[in-house]
């Protein structure tokens, strides 16, 4: 049943989207691991309008950091999102995009062992031009350097463009 999944793609693109259809149609409970944290009201309201959209099949678990610590044996799993996750330990590590991406490679490395059909949300951001601050030039590079590692080990990775799913591998 292991198997990794990689849907990739920009704002709005119909990323999430296309990730809870396709663990629909895997699992009639499928798993869904919000990795954001809240950052005000409005964003905490938001959250919890997701939530109740994806309905009571859904196993809801909000996790910022230590995915490995997340039992999904044998289950489908929506991992949302990658660029958010990442986040997570960029702050932490006051924007040290090595240290960084040594954490959320070993920590991916330890969740994708178990027996599971693991769907990771993720964004483009590096398509766009190059920003003149320091610190978003780095999170850029950070995410790419996620997401190439993400899907170096995937079995398929799904470009999302205006909600139109390119299988890329």
């Amino acid at each position: 049943m292991k198997r990794i999944t990689l849907i990739t793609g920009g704002q709005r693109s119909g990323k999430s989207s296309y990730a809870q259809k396709l663990a629909l149609t895997l699992s009639l409970n499928p798993v869904y691991v919000a990795t954001s944290a809240v950052w005000d009201e409005e964003h905490r309201q938001r959250i919890e309008r997701h939530k109740a959209d994806r309905g009571a099949e859904w196993t809801n678990i909000e996790e910022l950091k230590e995915l490995q610590n997340i039992n999904v044996e044998g289950r489908v799993v929506v991992i949302d999102c990658v660029t958010l996750w990442s986040t997570n330990f960029f702050s932490e590590y006051e924007g040290d995009t090595l240290q960084s991406l040594e954490a959320i490679t070993s920590r991916f490395d330890q969740f994708v062992q178990q027996d599971a059909h693991f769907i990771f949300v993720t964004n483009e951001i590096g398509l766009g031009g190059i920003s003149a601050n320091d610190l978003q030039r780095r999170f850029t590079d950070l995410i790419g350097w996620v997401n190439q590692y993400i899907a170096s080990k995937s079995d398929e990775v799904i470009l999302m463009v205006s909600s139109i799913p390119m299988k890329i591998k």
